[in-house]
């Protein structure tokens, strides 16, 4: 069992120090982030829903604008698309045939 433990400890110690902070980071925004709706849900459940559908809407737009969403809301997508700025689609590569 040491010698399993002692694997590990190496193949921690390898991983960079960003990665470390990036999981620090992680951890605190998460606390932070349910400390805040805790908060807004004893304010308000009008403040807290209105933080939740701005969230939504943000999801939204991000999938209008990038078309990433997932496939069972492409129909919805489709049709807020038309009202909505979008990235566009990726022009083709000209062919390599001259033209005629």
């Amino acid at each position: 069992m040491p010698v399993i433990a002692a694997t590990t400890l190496e193949q921690l110690q390898q991983v960079p120090s960003h990665t470390w902070w990036l999981v620090a980071l992680s951890i605190v925004g998460f606390i932070v982030v349910v400390v805040l709706i805790r908060f807004a849900a004893q304010m308000s459940k009008l403040l807290l829903a209105g933080m939740a559908l701005f969230l939504v809407f943000l999801l939204c737009t991000q999938w209008v604008y990038e078309r990433d969403e997932p496939a069972w809301a492409t129909p919805v997508v489709d049709q807020l698309a038309q009202f909505l700025p979008s990235k566009g689609k990726p022009k083709p590569p000209p062919s390599a045939q001259p033209p005629r």
